[in-house]
């Protein structure tokens, strides 16, 4: 074996043979890379639900959230009236993305008080707002509507709190009754939104790991015993897992799964300095592996075997940076979701559906940005199957390979081509059919597919997503780039 022969063997032992026919380079260069789709070996797979979202607490609720970029006010804020849920543009486009979860939580929810029926008065001392059951009800009828059960937290601040301190779960009760006696179905739960952020959070005053440690335990008794079908989640932390491992330690040993939260960054409204010019680099988008490797070590020695989940990401923390709306972020979003699916994370929840920069959809109009559409085509063709392209990111593409859905034996593929400059290629011995996205530029808030620009009809109907039939052989990707393969015809036998 020469080039890039040895390379497989060295990584796969004597599981080499096998691979070497499912990818055959026939230089170890990145403009020249061939694999055979019918070969490539399943490594894992995903829930069905792997692609979801966030709906903030305060969109429910109505109160202050990051100020979009441009906003003529002053301040890291904007009031928002209660999210309209019943809006059928809203729900015909999240209904797209399904199955899916969606997470109605965030840091107001921690300090968020679920009112009695029929009270509509202020929340009390030791809250901050109040969540009504006619907004709840909203919520519950959003969530049947388009398929994605909902995951949460709860409020956790001082109004919860009994007069030794002690969390209780009286709120916690009130809202899993009210959401059964509406029809909903909470399907997981964090006890509270990013306990590694007391302060910011709302919680009590000198709130640390001691007392989430204390905290959890009434959580996960009082969960297993009201809602044992309720899968609980933790920690719920957004800083490095180093940071976060006393906060994990004092939840691992009743999770169902692991919960965590990942932004690259902080957005330039909150101080942060990333540049346009980093969204493409390779250092940029390893972040997710590098903050997936901290909670799966924790994972491993803590809560070994558990599935993790990541409940809350996007571009940048803070509503993200002025370019999470434009197609220089779909790079990252689908590249993020390649990464964890090859690592075999079950859930990656985008923060947010429609609020703030980093929306999927303009939190106004309702109209898709990029990224949505970089999210209904993952919809449309990445299976919960994963297989491995053998393709490392130092060959010049990032090639993410997954079953293809609905499609016996069917593969489909995730070509990345992240290079400004360079086009690069890929050789396929069966025919295939394409659906590349770009832009006019990389900071535009719209976006192209195969040429033609993507946008709702005049009805506010999604558009057919048509490809172009290749033959095989060898494909051209265009510098910066994104591009599905769907191969129905591989015979995959790992996609039977």
């Amino acid at each position: 074996m020469h080039g890039f022969g040895w390379i497989i063997a060295w990584r796969y032992g004597r599981t080499a043979v096998p691979l070497l026919l499912a990818l055959v380079c026939t230089r170890a260069i990145a403009a020249e890379i061939s694999l055979a789709p019918a070969h490539l070996p399943r490594i894992g797979s995903v829930d069905e639900r792997f692609q979801s979202y966030n709906i903030e607490m305060v969109e429910v609720t109505g109160g202050p959230f990051w100020k979009p970029y441009g906003a003529p006010i002053a301040g890291l804020f904007s009031e928002r009236r209660p999210k309209d849920l019943g809006n059928a543009r809203l729900r015909r486009l999240a209904a797209a993305l399904s199955p899916a979860f969606m997470r109605v939580a965030g840091t107001s929810a921690n300090t968020t008080y679920f009112a009695e029926p029929h009270d509509r008065s202020a929340a009390p001392a030791g809250f901050k707002t109040t969540l009504t059951r006619r907004q709840w009800q909203g919520v519950v009828e959003f969530s049947r509507a388009v398929n994605a059960p909902i995951v949460t937290s709860f409020a956790i601040s001082d109004g919860t709190r009994d007069t030794d301190g002690a969390w209780s779960p009286a709120q916690a009760r009130r809202l899993l009754a009210a959401t059964r006696a509406m029809g909903g179905h909470i399907a997981a739960a964090e006890l509270m939104n990013e306990p590694d952020l007391p302060a910011i959070g709302g919680a009590p005053a000198g709130y640390d790991a001691a007392a989430f440690r204390r905290d959890f335990a009434v959580f996960s008794a009082f969960m297993k015993q009201e809602a044992p079908g309720v899968m609980i989640l933790g920690p719920g932390t957004g800083s490095d897992a180093s940071a976060a491992s006393d906060l994990f330690a004092a939840a691992a040993g009743a999770i169902d799964a692991v919960s965590y939260h990942h932004y690259g960054t902080v957005s330039k409204r909150c101080g942060g300095r990333q540049t346009p010019d980093a969204a493409l680099s390779e250092a940029w988008l390893a972040r997710t592996d590098q903050a997936h490797a901290g909670y799966r070590a924790l994972r491993d020695r803590l809560a070994p075997g558990r599935p993790i989940w990541l409940t809350e990401t996007a571009e940048a923390a803070c509503g993200g940076n002025p370019w999470s709306a434009t197609f220089l972020d779909t790079f990252r979003y689908l590249d993020q979701l390649g990464r964890l699916a090859r690592l075999s994370v079950q859930i990656v929840m985008h923060n947010t559906l429609a609020a703030s920069d980093y929306g999927l959809l303009d939190e106004h109009s309702f109209v898709p940005r990029p990224n949505y559409w970089g999210a209904l085509l993952w919809r449309q063709f990445m299976g919960t199957s994963v297989l491995d392209s053998g393709v490392p990111i130092e060959m010049g593409l990032h090639v993410y390979a997954h079953c293809q859905r609905r499609t016996s034996g069917g593969v489909a593929l995730l070509v990345i081509n992240n290079d400004r400059n360079a086009a690069r290629t890929l050789t396929l011995p069966e025919a295939s059919e394409r659906y590349t996205l770009d832009a006019a530029s990389l900071q535009d808030g719209s976006v192209r597919l195969n040429g033609s620009q993507l946008a709702l009809d005049a009805a506010g109907e999604l558009p057919h997503l048509a490809g172009v039939k290749l033959a095989a052989g060898q494909i051209t990707f265009a510098p910066a780039t994104i591009t599905f393969l769907a191969i129905p015809g591989a015979g995959n036998s790992a996609c039977r």
